[in-house]
Parts: C-alpha cells; sequence; structure tokens
C-alpha cells in the first residue's frame, strides 16, 4: 500500500510541474523566447532587478518562474533570430490608404541629429520629476495610492510586451502610437505577411496595427497563464525595458479632437458625435451616416467636444475613450516604473536614442513624422471660444498629466 501511495503522489508532483512548464512555455512567441538584450547605460532604478541579480526577495512563486526562466537563456542566445538581419531594406514610402494619413501626410525631410539635447540628462531629469510627484504626499489623483496588484486586468490593456527583445511599451492614443505599436510588430515578430515577418514597419497595413489580436499585453496575460500571471507580470516588468511616449495633454485633446470629428469616422460618428449634438447643440432627427451629417453641415464642434469631457455624465456611462483618457490611467506611472519617457514634441530625437539603447538601430529605422502634427502653438486659437470656467476644470482634469511628465501649467489659458 505504501508504495502505491508513493507512486500515486510522485505522479502527482510530476504532474505539476508539467502544468507549470506547459504554463510558462504556452505559445510560441511567448515567455519561452525570454531574450534580454536591452540594458541602459543610466543607474538602474531602485528595487530593479537585472539577469544575473540575487533573486531572493521575490516571493516562492516568482523565485521559481524567474529561475526556470533564467534557466532557457543560454540555449535561446544561441537559436538564430530573423530579427536580426538588417531591417531599414524595403519600400522607403508606405502606400497611404488611410483617410487620415491622407489628409496628415508625412515628412519626408531630412533630419538632421540635432546634439543640442543631452538624451542621458533628459531622462534622469524627466524620470525624477514622475517618481517626485508620484511619492508626494501633498499632490494626489485618483488611483494614484493604487498598488500594481489593485489594477483590474482590463486596465493592463495598453502595456505591450516583446518577449524576442524584452521591451514593454505602454501605448497612448495621440503620441505616435500607431508607427511604435508598428515598431513593436517588427521587433515581436507577431505579424506575418504571406508567411514573411514584417521588417519595414510602414510596410504594415493601418487596420492591422489596431487589431486587438495582433498584439501580446497584460491583460491577455490570465487567459494564457492564468493564476501565476500577475507573477509573470511582476518579473517582466522588473527585468524587460518599460517605455512610453507623452504629450501636452491640451494639445493631445486638440489632435483627437481633429482625427477623430473633424475627418469622417462612421465609429466615432455614432458612439460619441450623435451623442454630443444631441446635449450640446440641441439637435434632433440626425442622420444615421457621418458622410450623411458632414454634407447637412452638422458636425461637433470644440465646444460640444469640451462640455463632454467636463460633463459628470460622461464617466457615469463609461471610462473615457483612449484618445481622451489620461496618460495616467493609461499607463499607470506611479505603480510601474518606466525606464524610459519620451515626448512627442521631442519625438525624432527621443525615439533614435531609445533605439541605441534597446540595440535595435540596426534593425529599423522609426518611421517619419506626420507634416501636418497638431502644434503647441495652436492652443490659444483652438481655446480662445472656450469659457475660461471649463478650461480651469479642464485643468483640473489632467493636471495629473501635466505635473507628472513635466508640462508647464498653461497660465495664458487659464487667466483673464
Amino acid at each position: 500500500m505504501t508504495k502505491a501511495r508513493l507512486l500515486r503522489l510522485s505522479v502527482v508532483l510530476v504532474s505539476i510541474f508539467m502544468i507549470l512548464l506547459i504554463i510558462v512555455y504556452w505559445d510560441n512567441v511567448g515567455t519561452a523566447h525570454f531574450y534580454l538584450h536591452t540594458s541602459f547605460s543610466r543607474p538602474r532604478s531602485p528595487g530593479a532587478i537585472a539577469a544575473g541579480e540575487d533573486w531572493e526577495t521575490l516571493p516562492d512563486v516568482d523565485d521559481f518562474l524567474a529561475k526556470l526562466l533564467s534557466s532557457n537563456l543560454k540555449q535561446n542566445s544561441s537559436i538564430p533570430r530573423k530579427t536580426e538581419q538588417l531591417l531599414v531594406q524595403g519600400s522607403n514610402k508606405p502606400v497611404v490608404s488611410n483617410l487620415e494619413e491622407n489628409v496628415r501626410g508625412y515628412d519626408w525631410s531630412t533630419h538632421k541629429d540635432r546634439n543640442s539635447l543631452d538624451q542621458e540628462k533628459l531622462q534622469v531629469e524627466r524620470q525624477r520629476t514622475l517618481r517626485e510627484f508620484c511619492a508626494n504626499s501633498s499632490f494626489t489623483f485618483p488611483t494614484k495610492e493604487r498598488s500594481f496588484d489593485d489594477i483590474p486586468n482590463y486596465e493592463l490593456n495598453h502595456l505591450i510586451v516583446d518577449d524576442r527583445h524584452g521591451v514593454i511599451y505602454c501605448y497612448v492614443p495621440k503620441v505616435a502610437c500607431t508607427n511604435w505599436k508598428r515598431v513593436m510588430i517588427v521587433l515581436s515578430e507577431s505579424l506575418l505577411d504571406q508567411g514573411v515577418p514584417y521588417r519595414n514597419p510602414l510596410d504594415i497595413p493601418r487596420e492591422h496595427v489596431h487589431n486587438t489580436s495582433t498584439h501580446l499585453t497584460f491583460n491577455k496575460f490570465w487567459r494564457r497563464y492564468g493564476k501565476f500571471s500577475r507573477h509573470l507580470m511582476k518579473i517582466k516588468l522588473k527585468k524587460y525595458t518599460k517605455f512610453l511616449f507623452v504629450r501636452d495633454p491640451f494639445v493631445r485633446l486638440i489632435s483627437a479632437f481633429r482625427s477623430k470629428f473633424e475627418l469622417e469616422n462612421e465609429d466615432f460618428y455614432r458612439r460619441f458625435a450623435i451623442p454630443m449634438l444631441k446635449l450640446y447643440s440641441n439637435h434632433t432627427n440626425l442622420p444615421t451616416s457621418v458622410s450623411e451629417a458632414f454634407g447637412a453641415g452638422l458636425k461637433v464642434s470644440f465646444s460640444d467636444f469640451i462640455q463632454y469631457l467636463l460633463d459628470p455624465r460622461t464617466e457615469k456611462m463609461a471610462p473615457f475613450n483612449e484618445h481622451w483618457r489620461q496618460v495616467y490611467r493609461l499607463c499607470h506611472p506611479c505603480q510601474i516604473d518606466y525606464d524610459f519617457i519620451g515626448k512627442l514634441e521631442t519625438l525624432d530625437e527621443d525615439a533614435a536614442y531609445l533605439l541605441q539603447l534597446l540595440k535595435v538601430d540596426r534593425l529599423l529605422r522609426f518611421p517619419p513624422s506626420y507634416r501636418n502634427r497638431t502644434a503647441s502653438s495652436w492652443e490659444d486659437n483652438w481655446f480662445a471660444k472656450i469659457p475660461l470656467a471649463w478650461r480651469q476644470q479642464l485643468y483640473k482634469l489632467y493636471e495629473a498629466d501635466f505635473v507628472l511628465f513635466g508640462y508647464p501649467k498653461p497660465e495664458n489659458l487659464l487667466k483673464d
């Protein structure tokens, strides 16, 4: 009897171990490709754990998974990878079929290297500002005091993971996220064209770029890894290079309005424009299609849009759409210690520096900027007809994004 019990116990233990292995090796381009190619010359963030450092401070499950994953580094590093080829080859310009890209166009002018910015010092300053205000108890905003474990999975859907190069990108709509998503697709080889991974970011069709099935994001971990999903997230957050790009909050709002309400967008017309026109412009019997509405001169005004953002009923119905949701709600900068903070205002310099730090600058170039990008200098004109009280309320709504990412308070818009 004793031997039979020992045999059954051994079978159970072996089965549990095999289940853990299956969880870790769940998909082909997943944790099994746990490449750690990235290293920053700047000092590591407090608490960051790099490959080969002491893992004894992690909980038991984290410790087991981390050591199991790390044990495969040597054998994985010997596997030839297609992304080690030069990826800058291929078409030089995109086939522009999307209306928004047609309207804006690409800036194909040559950008000379600008040495006026000391990128390393700039990153230290941006991260210092962020950490100081996250630690400042007198500066408060919703969700600030949450821990990472308090963040529900559905709020982690903007964190895109590239296991091939050890990179996590939190995308912010209206901050060059289309092209950064393209870069992530090329690096992770998550999308194929006739059986071959894309090599040139601009060859990737826009509709594929924004397809949620294209990217591995944190909110998908629960489905793949079950109860171990949070442990794996924490390990990757410690070991991977994490970055995001931000933008002046008011300028981002103008850009969102331009692309979603000044251009014919059927989805945004039905979901947002029709309610705005009814609530704030007293229109009734509105056309069901955006083309009919535009033909009749029925468009959401910027004033309607601001009223919608300030209306307390908006958030009661549903959270802000990602195109105007605050960055602190999209990327959780006080819960996640980002290694790199880029800004759209310095996109060319920041993108080039980041690709160097990730050691992928030989693989691809960051795509060119739009010619007709919304500029900070437009703020005065756009907000000229917005009442002062509304502007002040709007600032309070987005104040955390201004402060955390070092954008100056727009005093000229907040005073008579």
